[in-house]
């Protein structure tokens, strides 16, 4: 089940911070952000944030799965989830953006119906405190996708 997580909850760090490091940089977005998390049997096994660009596009800043539970559909169930909500706000577009070595990830999000449309050159050198790498392979770029809601996938 998908739900909100109240404000006066913990935010899940730990499954924030599979998607995005260090808590400074998660930080600096998470709190304007709604967060919605993916619970079984009581325990967050997923979320995903959303963060309004503007009254027609939102952007899903945020998106894990604990490791144990990934390549079981859960991703896909909160792309969809998240496409929901982001309809009933009466959003036209939704944009997500990833590393642009995270090959994984961009399947996942074009398998979704997401198609690339810019480039944020530097954007992990720029803004983050120390290197990320991803499979021996250092984030330089960030790939953005949208998709179009009224599009039917």
């Amino acid at each position: 089940m998908t739900r909100l997580l109240r404000k006066d909850e913990p935010l899940p760090y730990d499954i924030l911070l599979l998607a995005d490091e260090p808590v400074e940089v998660v930080d600096r977005y998470i709190f304007d952000c709604e967060i919605y998390v993916y619970e079984r049997d009581g325990k967050i096994i997923g979320e995903y944030s959303l963060y309004p660009i503007s009254n027609e596009v939102i952007e899903i800043k945020n998106i894990a799965v604990l490791t144990e539970e990934q390549g079981k559909g859960v991703g896909q169930l909160l792309l969809k989830d998240a496409e929901t909500r982001a309809r009933e706000k009466g959003c036209k577009t939704q944009i997500i953006g990833t590393g642009d070595v995270m090959m994984m990830q961009l399947y996942v999000y074009q398998k979704a119906g997401f198609e690339m449309y810019d480039l944020k050159k530097n954007f992990y050198i720029d803004n983050y405190p120390r290197p990320l790498f991803e499979n021996g392979l250092q984030l330089k770029h960030m790939v953005m996708l949208k998709k179009e809601l009224n599009k039917n996938y």
